[in-house]
């Protein structure tokens, strides 16, 4: 593939972040558009510092139309990864309106502002939270699975999907055809292998790095919800990806992107994982006891998400480097240990 020009919203988060980093590795130049309220300053410094001049850095809400419309057109892109998106569960369960208006008006605003400039090729970050909680007899869970979420952040990522399915189907006849792939992540884990950037949230709410923060002395305890449910050990069971391995299989969606098509593939390792079993492997990569305070579950979380990730590796011939739970966390441990450096 010659070298592009990206444009990636979220571009100073965790994925975003990552994506920007493939992107350059691969002889890519990014456009990163992010508002900084959850992304970070530092991490598109660490981006400038690695790309030079193939990184340039726009703090912009995708929310804004006219402003994003006269980037996509001034900087001449050729595909947009959209990552910019609220993206806890729990917090969507609170707070509805506000993932709402940010994840799926954002959407919106996005693809209005890529038809003006005619921008159209997108990689859509979706979610597994968009199967919901389905039926046993759909384990482990593939495409074609019932897409009926549970909690607001799940609805969002489906509403997205929706929205980018019908742009297709509308303009497939048209020579300027919206090509897109969605992908569907199921729990995302680990750091990029040198140590250029990581994950941190503010305030931080996934199970792995809380667990590490708690072996690192951050915090006193991890609280766990939910050892109730229908699984082996009561907590839930996940399908944790590496970081890398999740935006490897962006690059190659690349080129599977069609003008007129929508298409989507589930990213996950398929094996899953208890959350009790991912604190059982905090303690051995880290060698700490990583004291742990058991709280009622939470309604909106499903008991069980793991992926069948099948038509991945058949289309794509996507498959994982990073193959097993403790390979994935000594990864954001060695990174969660060098404390000081650039987060995302």
């Amino acid at each position: 593939m010659p070298p592009l020009r990206f444009l990636v919203t979220g571009g100073a988060g965790y994925i975003g972040s990552h994506a920007a980093l493939a992107l350059l590795d691969a002889g890519h130049a990014v456009t990163i558009v992010d508002t900084l309220e959850r992304g970070h300053a530092s991490t598109v410094e660490t981006l400038r510092a690695y790309g030079g001049d193939r990184v340039r850095f726009e703090q912009l809400d995708v929310r804004a139309t006219k402003p994003l419309t006269a980037l996509l057109r001034a900087q001449k892109l050729d595909a947009v990864l959209h990552f910019a998106a609220y993206a806890y569960v729990r917090e969507s369960i609170l707070c509805p309106l506000r993932y709402y208006e940010n994840n799926v008006t954002g959407g919106i605003s996005l693809l209005r502002a890529m038809e003006d400039a005619g921008v159209n090729r997108i990689i859509f970050s979706s979610s597994c939270a968009t199967y919901g909680e389905p039926d046993a007899t759909w384990f482990p869970l593939r495409e074609e699975t019932p897409q009926q979420p549970v909690n607001p952040y799940g609805e969002t990522k489906l509403a997205t999907e929706q929205l980018l399915r019908t742009l297709c189907e509308k303009s497939c006849a048209s020579t300027n055809a919206l090509a897109v792939v969605a992908l569907r992540y199921f729990n995302v884990a680990g750091a990029d292998p040198q140590l250029r950037v990581g994950e941190a949230h503010a305030p931080e709410t996934h199970l792995i790095p809380i667990a590490l923060e708690v072996a690192r002395g951050v915090r006193p305890e991890l609280v766990l919800f939910g050892d109730d449910h229908a699984t082996k050990d009561g907590s839930c069971v996940r399908d944790f990806v590496h970081v890398s391995d999740l935006v490897h299989a962006h690059l190659l969606a690349l080129s599977a992107l069609e003008h007129g098509r929508f298409k989507a593939w589930n990213v996950g390792i398929g094996h899953g994982y208890s959350v009790l079993e991912v604190v059982e492997s905090c303690r051995r990569i880290t060698g700490a006891k990583i004291p742990v305070r058991l709280m009622p579950r939470i309604p909106g979380e499903p008991r069980e998400l793991v992926a069948d990730a099948s038509a991945i590796r058949r289309d794509l011939a996507w498959s994982p480097h990073y193959c097993s739970l403790d390979a994935i966390i000594e990864s954001a441990w060695n990174f969660a240990k060098r404390g000081s450096v650039p987060v995302a």
